[in-house]
């Protein structure tokens, strides 16, 4: 194959921008992180471990404490008791919800949202089974149309465009958000420190670089807030990437959405690109 050929071969299969993978520094955990206190002076306290607390570091894993069989139990014992009073309360009380169900779903949304376990779209939106075809990452984040990479995000877009035919797919950021904390956190040339985290996060990469350019002036905490938006406008823009989508806009069919859940405040915002 040429080089033309393969240069257009290569251009069929992916449309995505190609940005830097600087290799980076993120915080330890998705949670914000908080400067470790000194070490003691004392030999012999020396030798002991240290008390965990969230700091920066570069590259040494974080493992959670072991955690007791009886402790791990009693939390899918919590399950159990869940799914039974989801049974009685719920799920036995709402047939007509839940017996069409069983023959297919036909939902209006397709949500895109964070992993984070204090954000849950079905709760925040007031939607019930059936309703929303969910996909949840770090960070909320859609990548652009790549067939050599992210068959996951890009199979579930199909699908809920192409076979479930989906209205409005809707993208919601949050706040304090980790994994927006983890993009603007990144520096350039320094270890990767997970094995997934900070690669997938560069996907909001080019939103970074724009709030860097634009509010340079002010803190970092400031920035994160203003990043968790402009993140979502960058994924709304990723997703017209996607044929399917592209069509379906052109045709009036499917209409995309962002959104922001605050939830110190107890706010929702949802605005159209």
């Amino acid at each position: 194959m040429s080089t033309a050929a393969a240069a257009a071969a290569a251009q069929s299969w992916c449309f995505a921008t190609v940005t830097p993978r600087s290799r980076a520094t993120v915080v330890a955990s998705l949670a914000s992180p908080s400067p470790s206190s000194s070490s003691s002076s004392s030999s012999n306290s020396s030798n002991l471990p240290a008390p965990f607390r969230p700091r920066l570091i570069r590259n040494t894993p974080v493992f959670a404490a072991p955690v007791a069989p009886a402790a791990m139990d009693a939390a899918v014992d919590r399950l159990k008791d869940g799914f039974a009073k989801f049974k009685t309360e719920f799920y036995d009380k709402k047939p007509e919800l839940f017996e069409p169900l069983k023959a297919g779903q036909a939902p209006k949304y397709m949500v895109f949202s964070c992993a984070d376990s204090r954000v849950c779209p079905s709760v925040t939106m007031g939607l019930e089974p059936g309703e929303a075809f969910t996909v949840r990452n770090i960070a909320n984040m859609v990548p652009a149309y790549c067939k050599i990479k992210h068959a996951g995000v890009g199979s579930a877009i199909e699908y809920a465009v192409r076979a479930l035919k989906v209205e409005l797919i809707v993208v919601i950021g949050h706040s304090r958000c980790g994994g927006i904390k983890a993009l603007l956190s990144l520096e350039d040339g320094a270890p990767d420190s997970f094995h997934f985290v900070e690669d997938w996060v560069r996907t909001g990469f080019p939103a970074k670089k724009k709030v860097q350019t634009e509010h340079a002036s002010l803190p970092f905490d400031d920035q994160c807030a203003i990043l968790e938006k402009e993140a979502v406008n960058q994924s709304l823009e990723n997703l017209k990437t996607y044929p399917f989508v592209k069509e379906g806009i052109a045709n009036g069919t499917l209409k995309l959405v962002g959104g922001h859940y605050d939830f110190v405040a107890g706010n929702l915002d949802l605005w159209e690109p």
